[in-house]
């Protein structure tokens, strides 16, 4: 009986070429690592330039990545792509991951991948649109990241007249209904026979995402009652009286 990737606990490993990648990439490279297993290793490699000139040292701390700083001893030789092959090796070897994420766009990844999953373990590739067929191919299932233009809402500057009342301020809970969780529930979902999640594994994978994640902080119980407000997905209890969750089908008109 195949288990679909979210019932997994295998260990992951998150290892980023930071010279190869933009660090804006790293929050989708989590999100795909998380449905696969446990986030056990997380490391970004880099020369000086690339960690301090293009802001990875702010995304890296962010997200609890150590930084792997490499020099150039000498000009044209890449040593952060060695430094991340020879770790990639060593956790498979120690058995501290079974599950590698690679995060870059560089084909000179394509014999890792290969070596790696020869000896048994699986290897997930999160780049751009720019990465090359060899190394899409050479990994297990390859996701594509493209970067989110970012979108400024206008607000209104109109101000209320001189005598009009002031507002009553209540202190009534706002419910709140964040887009990621519908997100979440749409990408554990795809890999599922029935297009349902069970609410346990979203729980799971909500954790790994952020682990202070909790439905209170958006005014919410539980995760069923949260999970309830959402017009985007659909709730199915079982006989067992455990619940699944999906998202409703769009219809067309």
């Amino acid at each position: 009986m195949s288990t679909s990737p979210h019932h997994s606990d295998a260990r992951v490993a998150v290892l980023v070429d930071c010279e190869n990648s933009q660090p804006d990439i790293l929050d989708y490279a989590l999100k795909m690592a998380a449905q696969f297993g446990r986030v056990v290793l997380r490391r970004g490699y880099g020369n000086h330039t690339a960690l301090i000139g293009k802001n990875w040292q702010d995304a890296l701390i962010h997200q609890a990545f150590p930084p792997c700083l490499q020099y150039q001893y000498v000009s044209g030789k890449n040593t952060a792509d060695i430094a991340l092959a020879l770790d990639a090796l060593e956790a498979m070897f120690d058995h501290r991951a079974d599950k590698f994420c690679l995060v870059s766009s560089d084909s000179d990844f394509a014999y890792l991948c290969r070596k790696l999953k020869e000896r048994g373990a699986t290897v997930y590739v999160v780049g751009e649109q720019k990465t090359p067929k060899a190394l899409r191919n050479a990994s297990d299932q390859f996701f594509e990241w493209t970067p989110v233009q970012e979108v400024k809402e206008e607000c209104s500057m109109e101000k209320p007249a001189k005598d009009a009342p002031e507002p009553v301020k209540t202190a009534s809970v706002v419910k709140l209904r964040p887009r990621f969780v519908i997100d979440a529930v749409a990408l554990l979902a795809n890999s599922t026979a029935d297009g349902q999640v069970p609410l346990s594994s979203l729980g799971n994978y909500l954790k790994r995402m952020d682990p202070g994640f909790s439905p209170n902080r958006y005014g919410h119980s539980g995760l069923l009652h949260m999970l309830q407000t959402y017009d985007l997905l659909k709730l199915k209890k079982a006989e067992s009286g455990h619940y699944s969750v999906g998202v409703v089908e769009e219809r067309g008109e």
